[in-house]
């Protein structure tokens, strides 16, 4: 099945060009987000890949009340546009509610619907009809191809910009599983897809701060596997100093470690297109 090609500021999401999604997790303090960003886009130089920056003004799904949830709104996508303005990626952040849609939508160039919200019929509809890219990303509950639900809910409400993500499966308690099969079912909905390689390792239950939070070691096996498997992008999260992270501290990539942590999954990505569009490639 042809996929469609999102356009996401100069980048073709759903070409044969792999583009990345970083930053920190959530929107610290200025000088966290403009040094990730100036790393970044060294990176981006250097490696020659398209990156989106991410960072989310609130993150309403924390375990616990005191933990910090980011700036707010009206403060948080002053900060991103600032990145915007400097740096020149388009950005990407989270909404946690319809009412937030229009005005995180006047700054971002794509609004990202969490995993637990995915099937929020009022929440996609919003973000639908503000005509930006709509990322969702897969809910760790929900069968890989029932991603066709959520994805019906904003073409009906008349937006066809549309990324899907992955993040795992719920498995067991507390941990997630990242099945190959899912990038196929993903893939014939018809969008751009893109592997959350920081988000899958996070061992849930556990704070993020907590170094037993995360399972770093298991990044790069499943970046290549999801990479093999035919993804349009990856989202890796960065952070100068992930341990001081305010959150997802046990999950997030040092951004100064980005650059060496690309190069196999560009050259993997390279071979993937090639076998792709070979005679080799099965009915």
């Amino acid at each position: 099945m042809k996929k469609k090609i999102v356009k996401v500021g100069n980048i073709s999401c759903g070409s044969e060009e792999l583009f990345l999604i970083s930053g920190p997790c959530v929107i610290e303090d200025e000088m966290i987000m403009m040094k990730t960003a100036e790393k970044l886009r060294e990176v981006s130089e250097r490696m020659k890949i398209k990156i989106i920056y991410k960072s989310s003004f609130q993150k309403d799904n924390r375990s616990s009340a005191k933990y910090y949830d980011g700036p707010g709104l009206d403060k948080g996508v002053k900060m991103l546009a600032k990145v915007k303005e400097q740096f020149g990626f388009p950005l990407l952040t989270d909404i946690h509610y319809p009412e937030q849609a229009a005005a995180a939508g006047e700054v971002v160039d794509v609004l990202q619907i969490p995993a637990y919200l995915c099937m929020q019929t009022t929440l996609t509809v919003a973000a639908a009809k503000t005509g930006r890219v709509v990322n969702v990303k897969h809910g760790q509950f929900l069968a890989p191809e029932n991603m066709k639900h959520p994805v019906k809910k904003i073409e009906e409400a008349g937006n066809d910009r549309i990324i899907l993500t992955e993040r795992g499966y719920t498995f067991g308690y507390n941990d997630l599983v990242v099945d190959p099969r899912s990038f196929y079912h993903l893939n014939n909905i018809g969008y751009p897809v893109v592997f959350d390689i920081t988000h899958s390792i996070r061992k849930y239950g556990i704070p993020s701060a907590d170094a037993k939070g995360g399972a770093r070691e298991f990044l790069p096996v499943l970046s290549r596997a999801g990479v093999a498997a035919g993804v349009d992008g990856v989202f890796i999260e960065t952070h100068p100093e992930p341990e001081k992270a305010l959150c997802d501290a046990a999950s997030q990539l040092c951004v100064y470690d980005l650059e060496e942590f690309l190069k196999p999954i560009l050259e993997l990505h390279a071979i993937e297109v090639k076998f792709r569009n070979s005679e080799l490639v099965l009915a």
